[in-house]
């Protein structure tokens, strides 16, 4: 808890929902108990560790993988996505994913994503909202862009209809090339639909995921400031860049010159947010470790 006692973190990311289908505490939602979700579940007493949170005027967000789900897939195969053979298909680590046109698969994540305004989390963060980047694939409807986009629209609609009530934000997670690319790059996101749904858009902006090339850099990763300030930039004219809340890079750089993100590099991506006038930001280690002489220290 130093980190958060000593800088200005101030907001915490918990995995609620993983990609595999794992709930990070038990749920009264059957239907997952049933499938064993809570069996890896990391927090044994939810009731106290939000307590604690809350008692350090934590922001507490709980983020959900919602079409990638393991689990859910494996257990109810008739609206799992399909290879064109009909078996079940899995990506390149393996895990199953659900059909976004099918209900069922959107019923499912709101309910968990209502377990966890239930207990207290200010915000619910859905990642993986999107079709898998992947052709081929056997899906209940044709997979064109007015379809898919309606799919998560409709995703959206719903869970905003159930968790109103919990007074909870809605956040969503996309890709980095969202803030580009015209039309939802065959996964069902655009800014503007997304826009109309949820409260924030968190690109995740991270410069390695750039091709060499990208904002007439040969390594886009060397250039952090520029990527993140950019990206939110262009998309101004459609979403206020104080509803985008970007996720930006805690990791190696992996795609260009395999240098390691360090301060300056991580400073230089919060510069850039602050400067373009986000909501805040949020950063991915796949290790879960910051260093806290990255942040500045709290003015508390």
């Amino acid at each position: 808890m130093d980190i958060i006692e000593n800088t200005e973190i101030n907001t915490i990311v918990v995995d609620v929902k993983n990609e595999y289908g794992s709930t990070s505490f038990t749920t009264s939602f059957d239907q997952a108990n049933e499938y064993g979700a809570y069996k890896n579940r990391t927090i044994g007493d939810i009731k106290y560790f939000m307590e604690v949170m809350k008692s350090k005027n934590i922001y507490m967000i709980a983020r959900l993988a919602v079409f990638k789900d393991e689990l859910q897939a494996s257990n109810n195969e008739d609206y799992a996505i399909k290879k064109e053979d009909g078996t079940i298909w899995r990506n390149h680590d393996d895990m199953a994913w659900v059909d976004p046109f099918d209900k069922r698969s959107h019923t499912y994540t709101v309910a968990i994503a209502e377990e966890a305004a239930k207990v207290g989390f200010d915000e619910i963060n859905f990642d993986y909202i999107r079709f898998p980047a992947k052709a081929g694939l056997k899906l209940a409807k044709e997979s064109n862009q007015e379809n898919r986009v309606k799919a998560i629209e409709e995703f959206l609609l719903l869970a905003q209809n159930k968790l109103r009530k919990y007074g909870v934000f809605i956040s969503v997670d996309t890709y980095g090339n969202i803030c580009w690319e015209k039309g939802d790059t065959g996964i069902g996101q655009t800014i503007e639909s997304l826009a109309k749904y949820s409260d924030y858009i968190s690109p995740m902006l991270y410069p390695s995921g750039f091709a060499s090339g990208s904002f007439y850099f040969e390594n886009p990763s060397e250039h952090p400031y520029e990527v993140i300030y950019r990206s939110i930039k262009h998309i101004k004219p459609i979403i206020d860049s104080n509803r985008v809340r970007p996720w930006l890079q805690y990791f190696k750089d992996y795609a260009h010159t395999k240098n390691d993100y360090e301060k300056f590099e991580v400073t230089e991506q919060i510069r850039a947010a602050d400067d373009v006038n986000t909501s805040g930001w949020m950063l991915w280690s796949p290790s879960s470790s910051y260093d806290d002489e990255y942040f500045e220290v709290s003015k508390k």
